[in-house]
């Protein structure tokens, strides 16, 4: 067969996950690390594809575009190799299924996590300085828009960022999930983008993005001056207190609960070695 069938998949995700909370320490930072950058230049083109386009193509569109072109993040992530936190929500399975203790689950979504978080903010670092630390940057342009996103995302209310936090993650576990069905890359490529591509396009949030998205505005209001209406949220609080709380705990429960959880209980629960 060309593709897993769903309670395969189970079965591989369930492996997999106890192959990740054994990694080493070491070894498991630096791959997250790599998956905080992978998932920041995600994140870059889909702001640098959107640089205007809504005026010239509306913003449902633009926003499509935005979405296709972030999911090779993931792509680079899944088919490259890198611990990407949202995903590893799927570590549960494992868990449930007593194959992996659930000290070894946290240890991976502490480590990661951090590691996500190191590596989102050495990419906005280094975007910052090759890109708007020394240009000048009109409304309109990049920098302006990157300035509005960061600036919109510090901006839901608590409800508001963690809906869209489960949500988000809804998704990008089904991509990882339906990633896993695929014997081949290219199937692995279509199996990721779709999922992705829609949760970017309908304004979900994701807390590993966000870690790229709001520092860099953070960084263009701080250092380059530019400034944003309504932006007395977009401060390094703000970012932690607005959005990455309520986002990573909806993050949690998209991926962790609604599909981790409940595939397990469809198709694992009950079942004989």
């Amino acid at each position: 067969m060309s593709s897993k069938a769903p309670p395969e998949i189970a079965q591989t995700m369930c492996e997999v996950g106890c192959k990740k909370t054994q990694l080493k320490l070491g070894k498991m930072f630096v791959l997250a690390i790599l998956a905080g950058v992978y998932i920041g230049f995600g994140g870059q083109l889909m702001t640098t594809v959107k640089v205007g386009l809504a005026d010239k193509l509306g913003t449902g569109f633009a926003s499509f575009l935005g979405g296709a072109v972030f999911s090779v993040g993931l792509m680079l992530v899944v088919i490259g190799g890198a611990e990407l936190f949202t995903g590893n929500n799927l570590i549960i399975m494992a868990c449930c299924s007593k194959k992996a203790a659930v000290s070894g689950l946290l240890k991976n979504w502490v480590v990661v996590y951090i590691g996500n978080f190191v590596g989102s903010i050495l990419l906005a670092l280094i975007v910052f300085g090759g890109f708007y630390a020394y240009r000048a940057s009109p409304p309109g342009s990049m920098g302006s828009l990157a300035l509005d996103i960061a600036n919109a995302k510090v901006n839901l209310s608590f409800v508001e960022a963690l809906c869209r936090g489960i949500l988000c993650n809804w998704l990008v576990c089904l991509a990882v999930w339906l990633a896993a069905s695929s014997h081949d890359t290219v199937g692995k490529i279509f199996s990721i983008f779709f999922p992705i591509m829609a949760f970017v396009a309908m304004g979900f949030e994701h807390s590993i993005a966000n870690m790229y998205l709001i520092p860099v505005g953070l960084f263009l209001k701080d250092w380059a001056g530019l400034s944003a209406s309504a932006s007395a949220n977009l401060t390094w609080a703000g970012f932690i207190q607005y959005n990455l709380i309520p986002v990573t705990i909806g993050n949690i429960i998209g991926g962790a609960f609604f599909v981790g959880v409940l595939y397990w209980y469809v198709y694992m629960q009950g079942k004989k070695e």
